[in-house]
């Protein structure tokens, strides 16, 4: 399988979409889930995964909160009311749904579950409630990424920096987040991210070893 040389910009390795070790070799799809407390990067992080790593696919999620600031709907989210989102969980659409910060977030099943089907692989930036409830469903077709601060003081000065919450708001997310660590051991890999940079470049290095993991590959012996 030829590996392309690595982007300078972005440090992730530019490698063949369906990842096909030879003609007798397929792949089975994988999610990848991000987790991260408010304000690590997890956005910016995800999104330029996506942008860089060819045969990924990105889920959108459904939440009640007003959208921010060059948000866009369908894009970045699935904006709807509260009504609304209650009526989509009678209907069995999201395949995890949780309340966070005093509004409802949620991941519609249908393309998890169409992105599989075709064997490739799809990205969810879910809070880690939610992707205790991807754990418990999906299993080893599933796999747990959470990114973290350098410390919890570095944390409260992006938070601050970005001048997005009150004081008060950002306390509550400093607590928030120390309750997010704890779940820590339950995902199979921890980045911290200190640069951005670096961060995007393990984030890459994690989904391209997955990828070539034996038990994620098929292989169907030649006569």
């Amino acid at each position: 399988m030829p590996i392309a040389k690595i982007k300078k910009k972005t440090g992730i390795p530019n490698v063949d979409s369906s990842l096909r070790v030879s003609s007798g070799t397929r792949r089975f799809g994988t999610v990848f889930v991000v987790s991260a407390p408010s304000g690590c990067g997890k956005t910016t992080l995800c999104k330029r995964l996506l942008k860089n790593m060819p045969g990924l696919c990105r889920s959108v999620s459904f939440t009640t909160r007003a959208p921010r600031r060059g948000e866009r709907n369908g894009i970045d989210y699935h904006f709807v009311s509260t009504k609304e989102f209650k009526t989509l969980i009678k209907k069995g659409k999201f395949i995890e749904h949780a309340r966070v910060f005093g509004n409802f977030y949620g991941t519609p099943s249908g393309p998890i579950k169409k992105t599989l089907k075709n064997n490739k692989d799809i990205l969810l930036s879910i809070d880690v409630k939610g992707a205790m409830q991807i754990k418990k469903l999906l299993g080893p077709r599933s796999v747990f990424i959470f990114i973290s601060p350098p410390s919890l003081s570095a944390l409260n000065k992006r938070l601050m920096k970005r001048q997005a919450d009150s004081k008060g708001e950002i306390n509550k997310r400093l607590e928030i987040a120390k309750e997010e660590f704890s779940y820590l051991h339950k995902y199979d890999y921890a980045i911290v991210n200190r640069e951005l940079k670096d961060a995007l470049s393990q984030l890459g290095a994690v989904l391209i070893a997955e990828r070539l993991k034996i038990r994620n590959v098929g292989v169907r012996h030649q006569e």
